[in-house]
């Protein structure tokens, strides 16, 4: 494996603003990676196709065509990222020793640079079924990349390269976020007689969330992703101190086990509502989904999961270990239309953090396995089964 294009297309994905707009004041996007990375493929001999579902917001699918009759894979790894503040130079992609140092360095620009790496290591080697790229937009906010993406392309399997210490991961959670909002009468502070507090009956919400969260942390743990969760994230309320609040609004995130429903989610928190409402008829609230996004658990012996476990077992010296993920992932996406998905990336640290980096020999062994699962599952001769 070539590790002087590794460290170098790393570095040339690093020194790339490509923060995700959420995060900037719609002053940045994917658009100036996506050049990039559109020649890159190219160079690679890979056929090129760009998906913009919103203007800036540009995903780049390289694509190399196989010989026929084999099973498709879809490397993927997604090009924003989050903000840049509170670094001192979030673009220098400084080397140091066996780290490299930069906003995406770890989450999850060392994914991509081993996708490409990859593609490169297998050259002319003819492999019976294709081999794509899926560089994507916008995982860390609503995933409209992706979604463009499976609109166009879909293929027997998928290895998503979010860092994960080379561990293979199997699963991640899903979230949910729900809105519920209380209702109160504006009066003057004076006028108890007039005035409902709206913020007072959030309160009774967020003792039954209360409630529901210790419950929800002692059910029975997923074997790799742990127990569901959830937190009161954000909550407005009232517009002055001499004023009874009309309405209370609070976020909430419900992190979801890869077999819960939006439905179950929003269930619970409905029969919190409910049961105030039961003891109170004046009690008013309303609950709404903002986002839900389901998790994911691959079958550990689905053809892509038992090629990549040959091929990291071989290259790290050591069956990997399994994991799961707390955290979303893209990877959760791909499951969702279908196509058997797993998960290794590279070693590093700092994730969103004011430090971040990844190591270099870790992304060079990802950009191998990868290049030996390809080998695998794509294979010369390989029926088109799955």
């Amino acid at each position: 494996m070539d590790n002087t294009y590794v460290t170098r297309t790393l570095a040339d994905l690093v020194r790339i603003n490509s923060v995700n707009p959420a995060f900037s004041d719609s002053k940045t996007n994917e658009r100036d990676i996506a050049e990039y990375l559109s020649r890159a493929f190219a160079a690679l001999g890979m056929e090129t196709h760009r998906y913009e579902p919103e203007p800036g917001r540009v995903s780049v699918v390289g694509r190399r065509p196989g010989t026929g009759g084999g099973r498709s894979l879809m490397l993927n790894g997604h090009i924003d990222t989050v903000a840049v503040d509170e670094m001192s130079d979030p673009f220098s992609a400084e080397v140091r020793g066996n780290r490299l140092y930069g906003r995406g360095a770890y989450d999850m620009k060392g994914g991509i640079a081993a996708c490409m790496a990859a593609v490169k290591s297998l050259g002319d080697e003819p492999l019976a079924g294709d081999v794509i790229i899926a560089a994507v937009a916008d995982e860390e906010v609503a995933s409209i990349g992706m979604s463009a993406v499976l609109e166009h392309h879909k293929t027997d399997a998928a290895i998503v390269t979010e860092p994960t210490e080379l561990a293979v991961c199997l699963a991640c959670k899903g979230f949910c976020w729900i809105e519920v909002e209380t209702e109160g009468r504006a009066a003057h502070g004076s006028r108890f007689d007039l005035g409902i507090d709206a913020n007072m009956r959030m309160g009774r919400v967020l003792m039954g969330l209360d409630d529901l969260e210790h419950a929800l942390r002692e059910r029975d743990p997923h074997a790799l992703v742990g127990p569901p969760s959830l937190h009161a994230a954000v909550m407005h309320g009232g517009t002055g101190t001499s004023t009874y609040a009309a309405s209370c609004r609070l976020e909430i995130e419900r992190r979801m086990l890869p077999a819960e429903t939006e439905a179950q989610v929003l269930g619970e928190i409905q029969a919190i509502i409910d049961a105030q409402a039961a003891r109170d008829v004046t009690f008013r609230a309303r609950m709404r989904p903002l986002l839900t996004r389901s998790g994911y658990e691959a079958r550990p012996d689905a053809p892509v999961v038992r090629a990549l476990m040959g091929a990291a077992s071989q290259h790290l010296g050591a069956t990997p270990p399994i994991t799961g993920a707390g955290y979303w992932m893209d990877a959760a996406l791909i499951a969702g239309a279908g196509i058997d998905t797993a998960v290794i990336g590279a070693i590093g640290a700092g994730a969103h953090a004011a430090e971040e980096w990844v190591d270099l020999d870790s992304v060079t062994k990802v950009a191998s396995i990868l290049a030996d699962t390809a080998r695998a599952f794509c294979g010369t001769g390989l029926a088109a089964t799955r």
